[in-house]
């Protein structure tokens, strides 16, 4: 993009899950995003009493002026002061017991519901104030004064006295809200009142209600009373039902428990299955659910506090969903603080970590992986994009240790030209798929299963220094994956000294793959059970047809780039030999009409690092055009994941910046928790489960990052169900698309 702006037009387009507006800038036919700070959300849950159940068991919720959490539990009444994360038991002796309802008076005292009446004071002390018989569900504040509600009546208090209200509603009172003018609106087990001295109404028709069934309300920005109700929410205005919210507008459960406005105009809708939060005046809304966004599932009530933050009661602790200020820039300070902290292994491996204690960040160990090369190659590309964009020397330091570790997984091996999955020191008594033996029965069952497997007993093996144990069976992912780290190392990082090493070390492995018929031999003399690219295999065997198409085209990708950094010609005439005689060309057209029972998820990604290789090599106009068009249909095919990964890497090659607002979107709602939480969307009753786009597996409409599992770039973002909280994922999977979008200068 230049840098003289001819004029400039902006367009605001709303962010799907935020309070923000994602101001982008277009010059000419360009857009670019300018770094302003957006909201940034984030979860911090709270254990409370040291794990005791009952305590745990929260009913309501409430912040005062000063920043107290008060809580009501079966175990009692509880307060967290903002500066602590303990919780203090404020009704002790023999009144403990259970409390059922918290409420902030208008002079900021908390008032009380318990199993034995109403309580006021503060964090100083709480005294009883006599009058309502107890047990007390429910207490309301109002202009006027504080109302007490439970199964044996209701009461006013009126700063001197309590008054019983005869009301004639029923006893199952579950919400109760002033309506600002005098009356009360409650909630029960057999409809919605609305309350005042001179006459009760009941709302408990179907054209009334969703369901009679009444759990919470409140009033949203235009006045409207949204009643949570058995099956969703109904939203009157006055008098008058004008609208409803259920499962197929948005709510995750049809168990609504509470409702609340928050601060800036969001309705939040508690569940048995977490919260869908609405934004009243677009057709949006967003879910938060699991372990990264709440302790239990099940919400109980809400609250927010002055900064804005929202306090969650759950049945198992207290969640608070929290927001900050952030710039892209300063995300990736965070994420790139927490990669290099936390998820680099010796010699330079960037890697995921596992959890000893899952969802336990404290308790993080190494941990191997078998596409340790493949992700330590993207982390690459990423230093490399860092580095062109900053020209920060320690960008290029750290890209060249990254380079010497996949060069080192050739080289350890001491098979020319065969290279390793991944590396761990020879002290470690544990990595994942330990050396076994095969009985002949285990065979037969792997053989059925699979009539390709390969069995491998020996898959570590020492080096020959003895320092290190390298992982053999390497797959075709793997070098797909070195392979885009090493382009963009050798175009935007590389000295002439560096892109020698880059040229003898993947003509080595170019040699090796041709020396046997393009497959990958381990130290057995056999092909690897995946590194298969032989038109033998791919051309005439019908139980490769699978990959034929991507196969044939990562190949031609593997030896282009291996004849333009060499400039040897041999490479060239085996690329042409397979275009020409071995029709690879036209098996990988065939990539994007292929049987949909053939698909996987990261196939996308694979065709990704063979694009700017081929597109960018590829001298002859004919067949560079094939291979933009090629790529063309795979960007129309799967724009909709709204990736940024390869949204950017298509915006590259194609110079242009479709989809940039959802590529800055995703940036933006990622969340900073990289663990790697379990999270179940099949449960939720807003998403149908369906087999596309991915048949093998069972998957919901695409979600925004924060409702889905902790990315990984070959992880399909569709599945209904995945995740594995034992596991911390390192976060390249963000740094390198915001790194590709620096360089594209669509993020300025």
């Amino acid at each position: 993009m230049g840098k003289s702006i001819l004029f400039l037009i902006l367009v605001f387009i709303s962010c799907k899950n935020d309070d923000y507006k994602t101001q982008v800038t277009q010059t000419g036919d360009k857009l670019f995003y300018e770094d302003t700070p957006f909201v940034q959300e984030y979860h911090e849950g709270y254990e409370v009493a040291g794990g005791n159940a009952e305590a745990q068991d929260v009913r309501a919720i409430e912040t005062d002026g000063d920043g107290t959490i008060w809580i009501a539990t079966k175990d009692g009444v509880y307060f967290k002061q903002e500066s602590s994360k303990d919780w203090v038991l404020g009704i002790q002796g023999e009144t403990k017991g259970p409390a059922y309802d918290v409420a902030i008076g208008l002079d900021h005292k908390v008032w009380l519901a318990t199993w034995d009446g109403v309580y006021m004071g503060d964090t100083t002390g709480l005294q009883k104030i006599e009058g309502p018989q107890p047990p007390i569900a429910k207490l309301v504040v109002a202009n006027e004064g504080i109302y007490a509600l439970g199964p044996y009546g209701s009461w006013y208090f009126d700063t001197t006295d309590w008054v019983k209200k005869d009301f004639g509603i029923a006893r199952s009172i579950r919400a109760a809200l002033s309506d600002n003018n005098g009356g009360l609106w409650i909630g029960t087990d057999v409809g919605l009142y609305h309350c005042t001295d001179e006459k009760t109404e009941v709302f408990q028709g179907n054209d009334d209600l969703i369901s009679a069934y009444v759990t919470g309300m409140d009033f949203d920005a235009k006045g409207n009373l949204w009643v949570a109700c058995m099956g969703g929410v109904t939203i009157r205005n006055g008098e008058r039902r004008i609208s409803d919210k259920r499962p197929e507008n948005g709510i995750a459960n049809a168990h609504v428990n509470v409702v609340k406005k928050a601060p800036n105009g969001t309705m939040w809708v508690g569940t048995d299955y977490g919260i869908t939060r609405f934004e009243p005046a677009k057709d949006t809304y967003s879910v938060r659910l699991s372990k990264r966004w709440l302790r239990s599932n099940e919400v109980r009530d809400i609250t927010f506090d002055k900064d804005g933050n929202a306090w969650i009661a759950t049945s198992n602790g207290v969640s608070a969903i929290k927001n900050k200020k952030m710039t892209l820039k300063e995300k990736s300070d965070f994420f790139y603080d927490k990669l290099i902290q936390r998820h680099v292994r010796e010699p330079w491996i960037i890697a995921r970590s596992k959890l000893t204690i899952p969802g336990d960040t404290a308790s993080i160990e190494p941990d191997d992986d078998d596409n340790d090369g493949e992700f330590t190659s993207n982390y690459l590309a990423m230093e490399a994009f860092r580095y062109a964009v900053t020209k920060d020397p320690e960008a290029k330091t750290r890209a060249k240790k990254a380079f010497d570790f996949l060069h080192y997984l050739r080289t350890v091996t001491e098979v020319d030209g065969f290279f390793a999955r991944t590396i761990i020191p020879v002290s470690w008594e544990r990595s994942h798929d330990m050396n076994r033996t095969y009985t002949d029965r285990e065979m037969a069952e792997a053989l059925i299963d699979n009539p390709r497997h390969k069995p491998v007993e020996e898959r570590w093996h020492v080096s020959k220094d003895g320092k290190w144990k390298w992982k053999g069976d390497t797959s075709s992912d793997e070098l797909c994956g070195h392979l885009f780290g090493y382009y963009w190392y050798y175009n935007l990082v590389a000295d002439e000294k560096e892109k020698k090493r880059v040229a003898e070390h993947f003509s080595k492995i170019m040699d090796h793959l041709i020396r046997n018929d393009f497959n990958l031999v381990d130290v057995d003399g056999q092909r690897t059970k995946w590194g298969v690219w032989s038109p033998k295999l791919l051309n005439h065997d019908p139980e490769w047809a699978p990959e034929r198409a991507l196969n044939s085209l990562e190949l031609l990708a593997f030896l282009k780039f291996t004849y333009h950094i060499t400039q040897n010609e041999k490479y060239q005439s085996e690329y042409l030999k397979l275009i020409e005689d071995q029709g690879y060309l036209k098996n990988a057209k065939m990539l994007h009409n292929t049987n949909p029972a053939w698909e996987t998820y990261f196939d996308i990604y694979l065709a990704l690092y063979m694009y700017p290789i081929l597109i960018d090599y590829e001298e002859d106009p004919k067949l560079g055009k094939e291979y933009r068009d090629h790529m063309e249909q795979w960007f129309q095919k799967h724009r909709k994941a709204k990736s940024p990964f390869l949204n950017f890497t298509y915006n590259l090659l194609a110079d242009n910046t479709e989809e940039l607002e959802n590529s800055i979107g995703f940036l933006k709602d990622a969340p900073l928790d990289l663990v790697d939480w379990h999270i179940d969307n099949s449960k939720r009753e807003d998403l149908k489960t369906v087999r596309a786009p991915i048949l093998e597996e069972l998957q919901v409409a695409l979600r925004p990052p924060s409702e889905y599992r902790t990315v990984r770039w070959d992880r399909n973002p569709y599945l209904a169900t995945s995740g594995d909280p034992s596991q911390e994922l390192e976060p390249v999977y963000w740094l390198l698309p915001y790194w590709m979008g620096r360089y594209l200068e669509v993020i300025q």
